[in-house]
């Protein structure tokens, strides 16, 4: 017999079909939206989405992902629908997604159309940190023979080829090791030889010709299968009746050997269930602030279009904002300077490479800027235009022009947009271009413009961007900005609590917000819980309440060493190194990592102290020592340390937390050369345009995006703020060990000023790492 893939059928209630439970839903969901009424347009949309799905037997599908979605805010787990799926009111009705219709132009085609023979495919992100509770939720309702994950293909890249051809022909590891990590994500294989010389080898030998030889022929090919960031397939029957499975590495979870791409060809139901840092981020920020602002509980209670936020985001003060935190969208905010929401959807869309390479990017913010007129060749096209200035931006742009001004049907045009995305891995695309050009001549357009049209929608390439998707990230990105902007103590502590997650490290993140006049607190046993958190109470000096670091930061201690600690610090303040030991039960190792950290200092009154206590504590309790007496030591305990210098201490802190709250390491190198002829963050905006600049700083980020043809950006952190350095390929290739490997870097360079925005062009750079180190003084040894 065939096989046929069947929706379960557990999300429906006894008594109800598919259909009218469904449509049931959406009444209710539409009340909950628009209290005051469904508008006349809404509802329209409404019961076409509706006849639609009935039409092509997907209420099961979207009933799934409902019973998902409702599992998950039941139990407060933030959660948000993205991608075509926000172009649905249906789905906005049943809460999957935030994105109400009226903010953006949705396009129902883009998510369903009866020309293409494929089940829709929604998106839903939850709290990466508890996005487990809803994996495991389905596999308790559906169990592991109806519910499995989706494979991904892990490919060859050029660190996993060196490394397996290193292997298979018997080279020393450590060699093989060192050039695979010599080797960065976008070297080519070409750049092999150079590899090997730098490793002391020979690059014409005939061993390297071989080596070269096979890293080359097995570039592109599947290394190994694993599971798909999120992909679910959920059956009626058992699933292995339809597809090979497996058990994934991870315990309680079944992998399908398949791909997405073979699932969809196949028909199969898929729901991503996607982790996303933010999520967690925003959920803990708003549980901070609700504590000292009751009004503020959900995302639903923040305020829309708040001035000071738009204010905010045009100054490009957005360290840690969702989506607009790079360096190319901090460049694009003070010259694009949103002032509303759609704004916002544009500035996260625009900064990518469809809209670079399709050259839209400048003729946009000239029209937004006044400095060139807008035309449209009829009202059809301006009707689809005019709020993104004539400039067609999103895939369902592209879309609509197809049907409106070629006379395409929303099915054709949806196979457009298909081709578009794929362009490069096939050539339908070009299929299109005849059809497009042709129906828009017949419409009386110039067949000039209808082939420069055609020009910009191929320059979209498989990076166009869905506006529905931008909307989506859009919402949490102002949501990310507002709290900064109003709450930065609850915001920063909230990101801080989500780690690792976002595009800066915590150390950026605390030098940020101390910018924003957060006053933050040292780790200490007697204070700190294991996250961070916002002492109860304001002091009429502070306008926000001071962060205390947690105990989270700490590297080496345990997590249940530091629970140990809370339960005991509640019954009473630690007195003293041995008492914090016998009450908290810690270990060696869990004393050595928080006085490695200076979280004893109110105990000892400093690291050294701290370490020397330890030590001095007995390795074993005698054998009729009482359990409350506290350990004896073999040392005089009233010998006194002298304290660590601040170097001494600075570094100790970033070895020991990733960061400091002490002076920053090029504060204490300032006056040394060559650093004493090196400018300051802080001095740059004082210097003119094309200038000639020596800066140096710590490595915090390198980047190096596919729309950047090659170019590198590195961030520097100084004392006083972060430098954004642009590197261009010759650049590269000449300083390319210390830009690889440097942790201290001074680059000399031009200096650029547009808009206010602020990047050095790199000449040179240099590694001065060592100075780090001298920083350090002889350590002492208490052995």
């Amino acid at each position: 017999d065939e096989l046929r893939y069947e929706y379960p059928e557990e999300v429906v209630p006894e008594g109800y079909s598919a259909k009218h439970y469904l449509r049931e839903l959406v009444v209710q969901g539409s009340a909950a939206r628009w209290p005051k009424g469904v508008p006349a347009e809404i509802q329209q949309r409404i019961d076409h989405e509706l006849l639609l799905i009935e039409e092509l037997d997907y209420e099961y599908y979207f009933l799934t992902v409902y019973d998902i979605v409702r599992f998950a805010r039941e139990r407060d787990i933030l959660c948000q629908g993205r991608g075509s799926a926000a172009n649905s009111v249906v789905c906005y009705c049943l809460f999957i997604t935030e994105v109400s219709p009226e903010q953006i132009s949705l396009l129902f085609e883009r998510f369903i159309s009866r020309e293409r023979d494929e089940p829709p495919d929604i998106d839903v992100d939850f709290e990466h940190e508890r996005r487990e509770e809803v994996i495991q939720y389905i596999y308790e309702k559906y169990s592991r023979k109806r519910a499995a994950l989706a494979a991904t293909i892990i490919t060859y890249r050029s660190r996993s080829a060196v490394r397996d051809v290193g292997k298979a022909l018997g080279l020393d590891p450590v060699f093989v090791d060192d050039l695979a990590r010599s080797m960065a994500w976008w070297d080519r294989t070409a750049d092999l030889a150079k590899r090997f010389e730098e490793q002391g080898v020979a690059g014409h030998s005939r061993l390297a010709q071989l080596f070269y030889t096979l890293v080359q022929q097995i570039l592109g090919f599947p290394r190994h299968l694993s599971q798909h960031v999120g992909g679910f397939v959920i059956t009626r029957s058992p699933i292995s009746t339809l597809v090979p499975v497996e058990n994934a590495s991870m315990i309680d979870r079944t992998v399908i050997q398949w791909d997405k791409e073979d699932i969809e060809t196949l028909g199969l139901l898929k729901v991503d269930i996607l982790a996303l840092g933010m999520l967690s981020a925003i959920r803990k920020s708003l549980q901070l602030v609700h504590r000292y602002c009751p009004a503020i509980r959900t995302v639903g209670d923040i305020p829309k279009e708040d001035p000071a936020t738009y204010r905010m985001l045009q100054a490009a003060d957005t360290v840690g904002v969702f989506q607009i935190e790079s360096r190319a969208q901090m460049s694009m905010l003070p010259r694009l300077k949103p002032g509303c929401f759609y704004d916002l959807v544009i500035e996260i869309a625009i900064v990518r490479p469809g809209p670079i390479q399709g050259d839209m990017v400048h003729p946009y913010l000239r029209r937004k800027q006044g400095l060139e007129d807008i035309a449209y060749p009829s009202e059809a096209i301006k009707s689809v235009l005019e709020r993104t200035l004539g400039v067609p931006i999103f895939q369902e742009q592209v879309i609509r022009l197809a049907m409106v001004a070629a006379g395409f049907s929303g099915g054709e045009a949806d196979q457009l947009r298909r081709a578009i995305t794929n362009w490069g891995r096939n050539s339908k695309l070009l299929s299109f271009e005849q059809k497009l050009t042709k129906g828009m001549i017949a419409r009386g357009y110039d067949e000039d413009f209808a082939r420069r049209l055609f020009e910009q929608i191929k320059g979209f390439g498989g990076y166009g961007f869905p506006e529905s998707h931008s909307a989506s990230f859009a919402l949490l990105a102002y949501v990310s900005a507002w709290l900064k902007r109003h709450h930065p103590a609850a915001f920063f502590a909230g990101l801080l609590n989500s780690q690792p997650m976002g595009f800066y490290s915590p150390s950026q993140l605390l030098q940020d917000a101390r910018r924003h006049d957060v006053t933050v607190l040292p780790i200490d046993v007697n204070h700190s819980d294991w996250d961070h958190q916002l002492l109860e109470g304001r002091s009429s000096l502070l306008a926000q309440p001071p962060i205390r670091l947690g105990l989270r930061l700490v590297k080496g201690l345990s997590r249940e060493g530091a629970q140990r600690v809370v339960e005991a610090r509640q019954q009473a303040p630690f007195r003293q190194v041995s008492n914090l030991r016998q009450r908290a039960q810690l270990d060696k190792r869990d004393m050595e990592a928080l006085a490695d950290a200076d979280a004893l200092a109110s105990l000892s009154g400093h690291r050294h102290q701290s370490q020397w206590q330890i030590m001095a504590l007995e390795q074993a309790r005698p054998l009729l020592q009482s359990e409350q007496a506290e350990p004896a030591s073999y040392f005089d305990d009233g010998i006194q340390l002298p304290a660590p210098g601040v170097a001494e201490e600075v570094l100790a802190d970033y070895r020991a937390t990733g960061l400091t709250l002490r002076a920053h390491p090029m504060s204490l190198l300032r006056d040394r050369p060559p650093f004493d002829r090196c400018k300051r963050h802080a001095d740059l905006a004082q210097m003119g345009n094309n200038r000639f600049v020596r800066i140096a700083g710590l490595v915090t980020c390198r980047q190096r995006p596919g729309s950047a043809s090659g170019v590198l950006f590195l961030t520097l952190e100084d004392e006083t703020g972060n430098s954004n350095i642009v590197v261009w390929q010759r650049t590269q290739q000449q300083f390319r060990q210390p830009l690889m490997s440097a942790q201290l870097l001074l680059v000399n360079g031009t200096l650029e000023t547009r808009d206010n925005v602020i990047h050095i062009i790199a000449g040179g750079l240099y590694d001065y790492t060592h100075e780090l180190q001298s920083l350090q003084v002889s350590s002492r040894d208490f052995h």
